[in-house]
């Protein structure tokens, strides 16, 4: 079948159009060979004819939708131009990914944006893993060089081009950012920082604004990043290539110069450089050529801070950071020196004297400015063996200015990459291979290009022709490696055009010879190049309208270049006089950057010397190198280095020349494809064979056309067999040893036939269907037929006998009604009768008992009025008599008043009173008259009062006559006014009633008001409740909310703490690689020299028990004597270490130990710098931890009770109005003091009880030691049951117990011996009062287990028993300490030493050990989470049934070994290794809390790696493999459950990766889909939904890929969802949990409880 066959209808085919370069189209009709044109419909729906005719031919065709968006381009059906661009515009715009692969080429395309995919969690995700597997990214093309070059020890480089202002500078700082991390995470050196730091600094003086980029490198350079034997960086080198050196002095309109002039500019109000003299960049004449100088979104002032950071980082010292810094000023003011014509016609110039820019300069470069006036206004010239002076025109006075800046600025260039170098050569080792990266320019052409552009382009034509040959080779090696003929294979050679440039008598050899002649031109130049290549070169072209301008056939495009300027700038004259007044500086750095030029020699290698030197001497051979020359020595040096690694290719391509983000330009990037090569991969790949399937994919894909005998045994022969029947044509596939090669197409033919085949059979197999399903619903209707004849003759027959039943039913109804017709009838007559009687009878009733009770109404009204009327009258009278009484009885009391006032005034009576008292007579005497002179006024009133009185008297008299006459008057005409009395009672009454009436409306309504009030109390009660209970849920919701924002922050700090731990054991472990490093060199020295003094050897640090470290002993021989003479155990902390030789150079490490009260080292024999530096580094490290944990804590405590203050606050305002809780509060405080008091008392009095034992204990021992005849018993009885070590032994038991002690040994040992042993002797050094041995035990013992922990750093049952060792005797020292509270424990006597120091270190012990177990553990873990959770069928058949149609080839990074290693790993070794860490532990019988937050881990870094790799990998993205994920993710929780470890949090760890798998496995088509999604997936973020939809790939025909439409949908969806964390694709593998270790006192430790073997050897501990 040809490949013109499958222009069928419908087919998709690419046609040229002129915006979007290739548009879609569809065939409307078959597509017949001889027809001159073909019906095609566009995307836009218009219909055209397309001419088929040569040189058109037939459009090219689409791929297969299933491989719209696929990550190599190689792996697409049809190779050519128009499916590249489309593959690369719908990742680009459709799923935002920028990076694709194109073979062994990354394609990058510039966003324009920051994208978050570039964290340290993406290297983790990358570093070793395969390139095939992963998503495009620049890591895994530094991945694949990272691992080629530590596995093939072969050295690699990563060549990285492309247009200004595509991102080549990012892509190379994000590949050395790379490598810093992934080469530099095993020891922690400095290097790394070093080779990052130099990019601020080369980005600020070799990048510049373009009108293509903000931030340009105008200049090549090729970076060897050099790596040591364990993989990690230890060195780099930087070389430079053709720096644009014009821009110094010229910049078109809106670009820039270099930064560092604008950088400088901006901060000139420093103080530190106010002596510069800058001014703002628009007044310097070599800044304000672009009119534009300023960059959005990037400031100056901070880009200079990085820039100087970077300096200090690279160890330049600030004084020669200004020194660079005035020589830039210097080259600015250089530029605004004012050189004025004079003479005649203006051929002389001169410079003002007073001419303030030229003062500037020579005040800042150290030099004359006279001289310099006057060098820049003449030259000297050597006429017949004499020396004149010659004066020069003002135009060429400038150009002389120019030249001078340029060539200052290129010296300092060449300079500070030099002094780079300097700072990242290796120090300790050279290298053993280096991976280089080539961050060069790509092909450029403009509307004018000049000298520039030829330089860049032919480099560009070296590199074509290296990549050419390079993809050429890989093809061979493929079919020499698949033993298939490769002779077939074509490819275009641009060694032609190459030729022409550098070959013999090319242009670059013309352009020389024409600079050598003394009166070389641009037009001789022009006039020569057309004489010896125009009719000679095919790649050589003259304009038509141009004389002095050529054309070159490049491999890109035709370039045209303008002869103009090309000898200057070839020769880059500079005269020497201005040189030798700047080697004359006093400025040592400048006299330092041209003094190199005197001494002439060869070419540099870290960068070009562009340029000359011209004199009125004749100048050396050396100073006559053009420019173009050096550039193709270093560009030839540059091959060779190239050609000598491993090339990887990463190819930067610009989006849109607009700078907005993810705005894509078709016309741009197909030029830039073109320019770059990419499309030359694929046209080499198209030439071959570039469909390749191994035999078992291609049987399982294709097995519906092998038809016959088809052997599953033998795929190969079966495959070989049947394929020549289904391909004809033997050159279009090609068997190898395991793939069978198709030629470009075959593949889509042979879909076709698979199409075509399964369209047949499935015809086939619905006309059977469809036969079967008519010749059942025949059978069906048949049988239904039967039955509904059946069900309908049964009906009829029962609707005849319902009928005649009916019938008789009805006359039975018939005669049943009647009679009760007649019955009703009759007892409704009777019921009327009856009713109507009794109506009557009760009317008559009614009237008689109505006339009774009016008759006897009338009886009680009269028995009331008569009654009425006689208590009227007798209340009268009594009235009247009572008047009467009271009257006589006043007439009675006014006589005996009178009376008693006469015997009142008689002197007797007074006698006869007070007898006895004629003594006061006299002294009352006064009295007495006062006495009579009251009573005689009284006297008057009296009668006053009388005369009223009988008045008053006399009208109650007559008042009362006329009352008798009233009253005799009444009785008389009683009985007429008796009815009008009756009837103003009735009116009385009814008035009452009415009143009572409307009281009792009063009443109710009042009853009702009460009752509404007692409601409304009701709810008032109920809200105010309710109002309570919500005010303490939200005091209680307030304080856990403290509760937990305080734990949180105790979280933090717990885990900065334990970070900085590990950060600590990380450099105490530097510092061991370099002390060994060091006593390895001092070994092989002495070794081929001569033996050195014991007394030279390296004194270490000594042992320390801070809580920041406990490093092992290293004494010297005079340090052991010294210890074994003084007997102490000395504590010293690594702030104050016993080295002994002062350090002579004063470095700023120096001054920095000074500010931390760091004692500087004394040793007298440490060799080795680097090892001096990590000594004091680490010293440096551990006091400032120190000090920051311990300010850290101050801080944590203050903030904690600020918080406790704070919510005290707000408890007391929220409760300020209610007493009765105001009052349980004090009382509850009241009480809560009462039981500190009582507590204080208690511990008190304990601790006098502890502190009489512990006296009589000593009076006992000290009477026991005074008496020798005493009994020795008598101690036993107060402390028993310790072991008594001998203090020359304890380095023998530390030795026995712990650091010599055998991994088989330990193991059958009960849990925690070592611990209990220990513990036992530490208690009876402190029964015996030496408080130094107590330290000094504890100390050796933290130090020996820290050995020991370093010494079985990878064995995970040692670690775990020393965890165990160093836990339980934290937990027995802390037990026994004396801060500790021994409420409950009477028998637990404290230890005297305060050991609070140890437990701490024993606690840093114990994390460190926590630590390295689970070190241990992700070493084993890490390479088999992706095998085996996503990669491992653990349901058998689940995914070898589907294969991708688009079968991408692995790459040249790719190793089998490594493949072969992981492919039998499975879930069973993953749940091995966990249940071996879970034996390991619970062997030991550590807490289930530690075991617990330990798998906590453990679970999040299979879930995290796991989740990242997904996240990565397209081929995992599918709905097979997340029921595959998600079988595999059960195990592991049924395994958690097993061993009950699913409460510690271990569970939820895995909710992200159980998320993704049902996402893999939902629907995806409606909005519904979305919503449930979206619902379901509340672990995972936005950014990891959306890209595991866009990721999804079909792995059969039947499943479908995930619209963009829906996609965009989920997004929608997904901005209203709020997430706590903030938004990031990939999880943290890195993140570490805090672990804390639970108190638990340990039982009680006796001697006679412990079983030790004799093979511990430690049978000199004595039983006390």
């Amino acid at each position: 079948m040809a490949t013109t066959e499958l222009y069928t209808k419908g087919a998709c085919v690419w046609v040229p159009d002129p915006e979007a370069v290739w548009v879609s189209a569809q065939l409307l009709q078959d597509y017949h060979p001889g027809d001159q044109q073909i019906l095609i419909q566009l995307s836009d729906g218009r219909e055209m004819e397309y001419p088929v005719l040569p040189p058109a031919g037939l459009p090219p065709l689409g791929n297969p939708d299933i491989l719209e968006g696929e990550n190599d381009l190689t792996a697409l059906t049809f190779l050519h131009e128009p499916a590249v661009l489309h593959n690369l515009r719908v990742r680009f715009l459709d799923y935002s990914s920028i990076y694709t692969y194109c073979g062994i080429v990354l394609v990058a395309l510039n966003p324009y944006e920051q994208l978050p995919i570039y964290g340290e969690e993406v290297i983790d995700a990358y570093s070793g893993q395969d390139m095939a597997d992963m998503e495009p990214h620049i890591f895994s093309v530094a991945e694949e060089a990272y691992c080629t070059m530590t596995r093939e020890e072969k050295n690699q480089s990563i060549i990285i081009s492309g247009e200004s202002g595509s991102g080549k500078t990012v892509s190379a700082k994000y590949t050395m950012r790379y490598f810093a991390v992934v080469g530099g995470a095993a020891q922690q050196t400095s290097v790394e920082e070093k080779v990052l730091a130099s990019n601020p600094i080369m980005e600020a003086i070799g990048n510049a604004k373009t009108t293509r980029n903000d931030n340009s490198s105008r200049f090549g350079k090729y970076i060897e990043i050099g790596f040591g034997r364990k993989g990690d960086i230890i060195g780099a080198n930087m070389r430079t290539y053709l720096l644009e050196k014009s821009r110094v002095v010229f910049q078109a309109a809106q670009e820039r110069n270099y930064h560092i002039f604008y950088q400088l500019c901006a901060s000139r109000d420093l103080p530190e450089l106010r002596t510069l003299k800058l001014d703002s960049a628009e007044n310097f004449h070599y800044t304000n050529h672009g009119q534009d100088v300023h960059i959005s979104g990037t400031d100056d002032v901070v880009e200079l801070e990085r820039t100087r950071n970077a300096f200090t980082i690279l160890g330049v010292q600030p004084d020669q950071q200004m020194e660079i810094f005035r020589i830039l000023a210097a080259i600015l003011h250089l530029g605004n020196v004012n050189i004025q014509a004079s003479g005649r016609g203006g051929d002389r110039s001169y410079i003002n004297a007073d001419d303030r820019s030229l003062a500037v300069f020579a005040k800042l470069l150290g030099v004359e400015g006279a001289q310099m006036a006057q060098w820049l206004c003449h030259r000297r010239l050597a006429v017949g063996g004499e020396m004149l002076v010659k004066p020069i025109t003002g135009q060429q006075a400038n150009e002389a200015r120019d030249a001078l800046a340029k060539h200052v600025y290129e010296q300092l260039f060449t300079w500070t990459v030099h002094r780079l170098n300097s700072s990242l050569r290796a120090h300790r080792e050279q290298p053993k291979s280096f991976i280089g990266v080539l961050d060069i320019y790509g092909f450029e052409t403009f509307d004018r290009n000049s000298f520039e552009q030829f330089c860049i382009n032919y480099a560009n034509e070296k590199l074509q022709q290296q990549f050419n040959r390079h993809v050429f080779q890989l093809e061979q090696e493929e079919y020499l490696r698949e033993e298939l003929p490769w002779n077939r294979i074509e490819f275009s050679d641009n060694q032609p055009c190459i030729a022409l440039i550098e070959g013999q008598l090319g242009l670059l050899d013309l352009l020389d010879e024409e600079c050598r002649m003394p009166k070389g031109s641009d037009e001789n130049w022009a006039r020569k190049v057309y004489d010896q290549h125009l009719n000679h070169s095919p790649y050589f072209r003259k304009p038509r309208m141009s004389n002095s301008a050529f054309i070159i056939v490049h491999f890109a495009d035709l370039v045209q270049y303008e002869c103009d300027g090309f000898l200057d700038k070839n020769r880059d004259t500079v005269f020497e006089e201005p040189i030798n007044i700047l080697r004359a500086s006093q400025s040592e750095l400048v006299a330092e950057l041209f003094q190199k030029e005197s001494a002439g020699g060869s070419l540099p290698n870290s960068s070009l010397a562009n340029g000359s030197v011209r004199s009125g001497k004749r100048a050396h051979r050396e100073h006559k190198l053009s420019v173009g020359f050096q550039f193709r020595q270093s560009l030839h040096l540059l091959m060779d280095t190239l050609n000598s690694t491993t090339p990887h290719y990463v190819r930067c391509i610009k989006s849109n020349d607009l700078k907005q983000p993810f705005l894509f330009d078709p016309k741009r990037a197909v030029q830039q494809l073109r320019a770059c090569g990419v499309l030359e991969t694929i046209r080499i790949s198209a030439a071959g064979y570039p469909s390749r399937w191994t035999y078992e994919e291609f049987f399982t894909r294709y097995r519906v056309l092998l038809r016959g005998s088809v052997s599953q045994d033998d795929v190969r022969r079966s495959c070989q067999s049947v394929l020549p029947d289904l391909i004809p044509d033997p050159e279009q596939y090609c068997f190898g040893k395991t793939k069978v090669f198709f030629r470009a197409g075959q593949v889509a033919v042979l879909e076709k036939l698979r199409g075509d085949w399964l369209c047949a059979a499935g015809v086939l197999i619905q006309s059977w269907v469809r036969g079967w399903l008519q010749r059942r619903r025949y059978q069906r209707l048949r049988w239904a037929t039967f039955i509904l004849q059946r069900y309908t003759r049964g009906t009829l027959a029962r609707r005849l006998a319902w009928t005649i039943r009916y019938t008789r039913a009805a006359l039975i109804i018939q005669k049943t009604y009647r009679m009760l017709a007649v019955r009703q009838l009759y007892m409704a007559i009777r019921e009327a009768t009856i009713k109507i009687q009794a109506f009557i009878r009760g009317t008559q009733a009614r009237r008689i008992y109505r006339q009774v009770l009016t008759e006897r109404a009338v009886v009680f009204l009269q028995a009331q009025v008569r009654g009425w009327l006689a208590r009227c009258s007798f209340r009268r009278v009594r009235a009247a008599v009572v008047l009467m009484q009271c009257c006589v009885r006043r007439r009675a009391a006014r006589k005996e008043l009178l009376q008693l006032r006469a015997e009142a005034r008689s002197v007797e009576k007074y006698r006869e009173l007070n007898k006895g008292m004629e003594v006061k007579l006299m002294q009352l005497q006064l009295r007495a008259d006062q006495q009579a002179r009251a009573s005689a006024s009284l006297r008057e009133t009296l009668q006053a009062e009388r005369e009223s009185h009988s008045s008053e008297l006399e009208q109650l008299r007559s008042s009362l006559l006329k009352l008798q006459v009233q009253l005799q008057e009444n009785a008389n005409t009683a009985p007429l006014l008796a009815d009008k009395q009756q009837e103003d009672m009735r009116k009385a009454e009814e008035k009452a009633a009415q009143e009572i009436l409307h009281l009792t409306q009063e009443i109710q309504a009042l009853r009702i008001e009460r009752e509404s009030l007692e409601k409304e109390k009701e709810d008032l009660a109920i809200r105010l409740q309710d109002q309570e209970k919500a005010q303490e849920e939200s005091r209680q919701q307030s304080v856990d909310q403290a509760d937990a924002s305080v734990r949180a922050e105790l979280e933090e700090e717990r885990r900065r703490y334990q970070s900085l731990l590990r950060e600590f054991t990380r450099l105490e472990q530097r510092y061991d690689n370099l002390r060994d490093m060091s006593l390895f060199s001092t070994n092989e020295h002495s070794r081929g020299h001569r033996r050195t003094d014991s007394t030279v050897s390296l004194e270490p640090l000594s042992p320390v028990t801070t809580p920041f470290s406990s490093s092992p002993v290293f004494p010297s021989p005079e340090e052991v004597r010294r210890i074994s003479i003084t007997e102490e155990v000395r504590r010293i902390s690594v702030t104050s270490p016993t080295d002994r030789r002062p350090w002579s150079l004063e470095q700023p490490l120096n001054v920095l130990m000074e500010d931390m009260s760091v004692a500087k080292d004394t040793a007298e024999r440490m060799k080795g710098e680097d090892l001096r530096y990590a000594y004091d580094a680490v010293r440096v490290a551990n006091k400032f931890l120190e000090t920051q944990l311990l300010s850290q804590r101050e801080q944590w405590e203050q903030e904690i009770s600020a918080l406790r203050m704070k919510l005290q606050q707000a408890h007391d305002r929220d409760t300020p109005g209610d007493p009765e809780i105001n009052e349980l509060m004090e009382e509850v405080a009241v009480r809560e003091q009462e039981c500190v008091r009582l507590r204080r008392e208690l511990k008190e009095l304990k601790h006098t009880v502890s502190l009489r034992r512990i006296l009589s204990y000593a009076g006992l021992a000290i009477g026991a030691s005074q008496d020798p005849t005493s009994p020795g018993p008598q101690k036993s009885q107060t402390l028993s049951g310790l072991l008594e070590c001998r203090k020359r032994d304890e380095s023998k038991l530390i030795k026995h117990l712990i650091t010599d002690v055998r991994a088989e040994g330990v193991l059958t040992l009960s849990p925690g011996l070592a611990a209990r042993v220990l513990f036992l002797c530490i208690r009876q050094a402190d029964c015996s009062g030496d408080k130094t041995r107590v330290k000094g035990l504890c100390g050796s013992a933290c130090s020996a287990i820290k050995t020991a922990m370093k010494k079985h750093g990878n064995d995970l049952d040692m670690t775990a028993v020393w965890l165990k060792n160093a836990h339980l005797l934290k937990d027995l020292l802390n037990q026994h300490s004396p801060q500790q509270d021994v409420r409950g424990c009477e028998e637990l006597v404290p230890l005297v030493t305060d050991v609070q120091e140890s437990v701490r270190a024993l606690g840093d012990l114990c994390i460190q050990a926590y630590q390295q177990l689970l070190s241990i553990s992700e070493s084993h873990l890490q390479p088999m989470i992706v095998p085996a959770m996503l990669e491992s069928e653990t349901i058998p058949g689940l995914a070898g049934s589907a294969v991708k149609l688009g079968v991408g080839r692995k790459r040249a990074g790719s190793d089998p070994r490594l493949l072969a290693s992981t492919e039998g790993t499975t879930m069973g070794v993953v749940l091995r290794e966990l249940s071996a860490v879970h034996t390991a532990l619970s062997r030991q019988d550590l807490p289930s809390a530690l075991l617990e937050q330990a798998f906590h881990q453990l679970m999040y870094l299979l879930a995290a790696s796991a989740l990242n790799s997904l996240l990565l990998r397209k081929d995992m993205c599918c709905w097979n493999r997340g029921l595959q994920i998600r079988y595999n993710v059960s195990l592991l929780e049924e395994w958690l459950r097993s061993r009950s470890l699913q409460t510690g949090g271990a569970v939820a760890t895995l909710e992200p990766l159980i998320q993704a798998a049902q996402l893999l496995q939902m629907s995806k088509k409606t909005e519904a889909d979305g919503q449930a999604m979206v619902q379901t997936c509340n672990a995972l973020s936005n950014q990891q939904i959306v890209k595991i939809l866009s990721l999804y790939t079909p792995q059969s025909d039947l499943e479908e890929r995930v619209t963009l439409n829906f996609i965009r949908i989920v997004q929608g969806l997904l901005k209203g969802r709020s997430e706590g964390q903030p938004p990031q694709l990939l999880m943290d593998v890195r993140r570490v949990f805090p672990v804390t270790f639970p108190y638990q006192p340990p039982p009680q430790v006796t001697a006679a409880q412990l079983e030790i073997p004799e093979s511990l050897k430690i049978s000199f501990l004595r039983r006390v």
